[in-house]
């Protein structure tokens, strides 16, 4: 893992191998508010649309769908939706949490259905179950974190134990969970006499993110070339994961060479977000972000293969389907994702290409969603977008050509 610091802007990526598979940066100033907690006004409801909007004290107001209301009375009706007229009414006060952030012209989508994450678990104040993460294969493991958290939960509280929770020991668990449920309960508390609308929980920046969501076991070495964040950073692994923190370095800039430079990410950065990808083996990928969905189409380009046209075509898609996997962590892409492989005559290698998809976006953190193939022969995906992906931040593409990013 590398951070690099410029300014007010934090950098965060990750290398396998020494290939750039993972990208975040934040500015301090502009920092997320995924996982932010308002106290809100209902301005106005849509029984048309089963949703309402919610001032937060944003520029635009928020968007609150029925499905992410928790209320009794759909508790009580799961399979019978009331309207959402009846739960919530104009000028009413709720409490909500930022699920996705403001993109484009639309405001921010909130919940009810808070979730506080820590290292090893997500806090759920009113979920009432316990899950264990799907990463998590092994079953014996599995039911042992499952009866922590069944002993650990407090009433209607509900768990759910995360990948990194694998190995650790009931008291780590429980020092993670309490402090969650002690970060709730003074949530609560400051809801009482806040006005509205009001922030009443910041979600951490992405250093503490970084550390706490991304940090793992496997990482070998962890770099930051900035000494005045050096302490912070040092200060928040030994307090998540004290058994990394022999692991972490400092990078001191020389003259032309940055971090990311020493470490060949600059130039992967830029040819990650490009419009037209190659392929190691000669074939490309073009790739079309639109508001509604992320288009990829595979082609051979200048390979050629060695025996057969239909072996030329496997070995391209299944080279494709490595690189897409990972761009999509890079690019950090949400929401639909249809992906144009070249046309294959054996249904055995469309089975291969799938599976491959299924291996490779396994290790995403984000949740991806492989959905299968449609009746045009495209492959389709979802992947949970929250964020405005990184190199909108830092450029645009270029009005004339398309395929070039400039900076902003």
């Amino acid at each position: 893992m590398l951070l690099h610091v410029e300014g007010e802007m934090l950098q965060t990526a990750v290398l396998e191998e020494g290939r750039l598979v993972e990208f975040f940066m934040e500015k301090s100033k502009a920092s997320s508010l995924v996982g932010n907690v308002y106290k809100g006004r209902v301005v106005n409801v849509l029984p048309g649309m089963q949703a309402a909007f919610i001032h937060i004290g944003l520029a635009k107001n928020a968007f609150l769908y029925i499905d992410e209301l928790l209320h009794p009375h759909l508790e009580k009706q799961p399979k019978q939706k009331p309207s959402i007229q009846e739960l919530i009414k104009p000028g009413e006060e709720l409490l909500v949490q930022i699920i996705k952030e403001p993109l484009g012209g639309k405001g921010a989508r909130v919940t009810t259905h808070f979730t506080l994450p820590g290292r090893w678990s997500v806090y759920m104040p009113n979920a009432d179950y316990v899950g264990v993460s799907k990463k998590i294969g092994a079953e014996g493991e599995r039911a042992r974190l499952r009866q922590i958290g069944e002993k650990l939960r407090h009433g209607e509280e509900g768990i759910i134990m995360r990948t990194a929770a694998v190995g650790e020991d009931e008291l780590s668990l429980e020092t993670d969970i309490s402090a969650a449920r002690k970060l709730w309960q003074g949530i609560l508390e400051r809801s009482y006499a806040a006005a509205v609308p009001s922030e009443l929980h910041r979600e951490a920046g992405l250093m503490r993110r970084a550390v706490r969501d991304t940090l793992t076991e496997d990482m070998d070495e962890i770099w930051i070339d900035a000494m005045d964040r050096y302490e912070e950073l040092a200060a928040l692994i030994k307090e998540m994961t004290p058994r990394l923190h022999e692991r972490l370095r400092s990078y001191t800039s020389q003259p032309g060479r940055s971090l990311y430079d020493f470490f060949r990410v600059t130039e992967q950065i830029a040819s990650a977000f490009d419009r037209r990808l190659p392929l190691p083996i000669g074939g490309h990928l073009v790739w079309e972000e639109t508001e509604a969905l992320t288009v990829i189409d595979v082609n051979t380009g200048k390979y050629t293969g060695t025996s057969s046209l239909e072996d030329t075509v496997f070995r391209t898609n299944m080279q494709a389907a490595d690189e897409i996997a990972r761009l999509l962590r890079v690019r950090d892409v949400g929401g639909i994702i249809i992906v144009d492989f070249i046309d294959m005559v054996q249904e055995e290698h469309r089975e291969q290409v799938l599976q491959r998809m299924l291996e490779r976006t396994r290790s995403d953190q984000t949740k991806c969603t492989i959905l299968g193939w449609t009746k045009l022969g495209l492959l389709e995906l979802t992947r949970k977008k929250a964020r405005e992906n990184a190199v909108h931040q830092l450029a645009e593409r270029c009005p004339n050509c398309g395929s070039k990013l400039k900076d902003k």
